[in-house]
């Protein structure tokens, strides 16, 4: 890591420090019940007690996550490239995209219940439809902004539609593309445990369920930090595939 990126990631530490200070020192100050404002170590006391159960939690829902997300974006991905060259087809289903992410998710979930079971299939759906907007809605704008020029220099040089979208329009879409897919990486996270809140045995948010009902404040902290450091995770490893797919913005400078 070179020294800009540790300069630009020291401020943002150190307020986090400072955050996580403050609040240990109000909770012993204040004298505020634990069942109801625990303090920091004693979250992290309760995480590391209960370290393996909440590993084999986060697991699971690391599993659904990965999935969920990988279905999405290829159904994000394959929407848009069949939707960039046919404007008619893009015209008459764009609109029914964006109604997609109008329907609840906490309201669709007993559907899907009924039509597909208690099993991964319609956690999957789920996080498919949260997933699936941003990649798809990225990447057509990304392939909509082509450079002009050069797209009707490589036609006069007869080059195939083939052509076109593998050596001009994607690589020009990427940049966007990656944008939709760093968004669709954290709402993976969120809407997986939005799906285990109504039907699994394991999960993150199984366990949100569970200490939520036995008032179990300090757990849920854990759990609250459990997703952030998922959602940090998957953001991370879509950054670092755009940078090795994407050359020219890599962050040289930083």
């Amino acid at each position: 890591m070179s020294r800009r990126r540790l300069a630009k990631a020291g401020p943002p530490i150190a307020a986090f420090l400072l955050f996580i200070l403050l609040w240990q020192i109000g909770v012993m100050v204040s004298g505020v019940e634990k069942w109801m404002l625990p303090s920091p170590l004693d979250i992290m006391k309760e995480a590391a007690d209960n370290g393996s159960a909440l590993l084999a939690h986060t697991l699971a829902t690391l599993k659904l996550t990965i999935i969920g997300f990988g279905v999405g974006a290829a159904v994000g991905l394959l929407l848009a490239f069949l939707l960039h060259p046919i404007p008619w087809l893009k015209d008459a289903i764009y609109p029914l995209v964006i109604v997609s992410q109008n329907i609840p998710t906490i309201a669709l979930l007993p559907l899907l219940m009924i039509w597909f079971g208690f099993g991964m299939m319609p956690k999957i759906v789920v996080i498919t439809l949260v997933c699936f907007f941003p990649v798809c809605v990225a990447a057509l704008d990304g392939l909509a902004q082509t450079d002009r020029t050069m797209l009707n220099y490589m036609r006069m040089a007869g080059a195939t539609r083939a052509q076109l979208f593998w050596k001009l329009e994607l690589p020009h879409a990427l940049p966007s593309l990656f944008s939709g897919l760093k968004i669709a990486a954290t709402y993976s996270v969120m809407s997986a445990i939005i799906s285990e809140w109504l039907g699994t045995d394991k999960g993150i948010g199984y366990y949100m369920v569970l200490q939520k009902a036995a008032f179990r404040t300090d757990r849920m902290f854990v759990a609250i930090a459990v997703v952030v450091l998922l959602s940090l995770a998957m953001f991370g490893a879509v950054r670092a595939l755009e940078r090795m797919l994407i050359h020219w913005r890599r962050d040289d400078k930083e």
